[in-house]
Order: C-alpha cells, then sequence, then structure tokens
C-alpha cells in the first residue's frame, strides 16, 4: 500500500503584479502572477517585526481567464492550489528551477474587482461553481517522463 502525501497550499496576501495571459501553443489560456504574504512578530525587545514572502502563481484553462478579468496588482486575495516546481535548461548550460503555486481556487477579499464593478467574493465564487457545472472537463497535462519538464515544451514564456 502506498503512503499517502498532500500537496496543498492556501495563501492569503496583496498581488505583486497585474496578471499576464499567455496561451500554450495549443492554445491553452495559462496566467501568472505574483502575490506577497506578511509575517510579524514582537522580538525578545518588544520591538514589532515584519517579513515579507514573494510567490509566482499560475493558473490554467477556466481559472486563468477569471484571473486576468478579475485581479489587479494590490488587491488582496485568498488562493489554494498546489506547490508545483519545474526546470529547464538556461543557455549557459546550467539546470535553472522554478517554484510555483498553481491556483486551483480563488476568492477575491477586496470589495470591487478590477474594473471596480462591485464584484465581491461570493459573486466570484458562484461564477466559478457554475463555470465548472457548465465547463466540459478539461484534460490535465499528460503525465512526462521523469527527465523531461512537463511544462517546457507547452509554455509560451
Amino acid at each position: 500500500m502506498a503512503a499517502r502525501s498532500l500537496n496543498k497550499v492556501t495563501l492569503i496576501g496583496n498581488l505583486t503584479r497585474d496578471p499576464e495571459m499567455r496561451y500554450t501553443n495549443s492554445g491553452t489560456p495559462v496566467v501568472t502572477f505574483g502575490m506577497a504574504t506578511n509575517k510579524s512578530w514582537k522580538d525578545t525587545e518588544g520591538e514589532t517585526k515584519e517579513i515579507a514572502e514573494f510567490h509566482n502563481l499560475v493558473a490554467w484553462n477556466k481559472m486563468a481567464e477569471i484571473c486576468q478579468q478579475l485581479l489587479a496588482k494590490g488587491m488582496k486575495v485568498y488562493v489554494e492550489g498546489s506547490l508545483n516546481t519545474r526546470s529547464w535548461e538556461a543557455e549557459d548550460g546550467s539546470t535553472r528551477y522554478k517554484t510555483e503555486i498553481r491556483v486551483e481556487d480563488m476568492i477575491l477579499l477586496d470589495s470591487k474587482g478590477k474594473q471596480g464593478a462591485g464584484t465581491d467574493s461570493e459573486e466570484v465564487a458562484d461564477e466559478k461553481k457554475s463555470s465548472k457545472k457548465s465547463e466540459e472537463p478539461v484534460e490535465e497535462e499528460a503525465p512526462v517522463e521523469e527527465d523531461q519538464d512537463p511544462l517546457e515544451e507547452d509554455l509560451p514564456f
């Protein structure tokens, strides 16, 4: 019997850049954006300290389209997803790695969407639920061999 494992990320933070939409060679929408989360604590002298952590996020298919339409730099957002690390060979021959959070769920925590249309988190959640029901199943990326980069050939960046 195989051991169980879990790859789940939950973040609440502010976007550090606007979502950037691209399309794979096969026409699949993919959007990338950044988020910052903050942690504060009191040191031994009672001084408040704060540190920011920066995260790279990627969303695919319908979630990519929703993120592109609703999100903008500075907005407070809740996201759920999983950690994915991809690698590629750089021009100098070295292997590069990038760890990203693949967004599976997103809720706006600001009262207004990107266009100021008054979109709140409940409306976004309702829109996502209805789009999931009416949307045909989307095939995930096919499993790849261990030595092959799963996204390298299909990513537009």
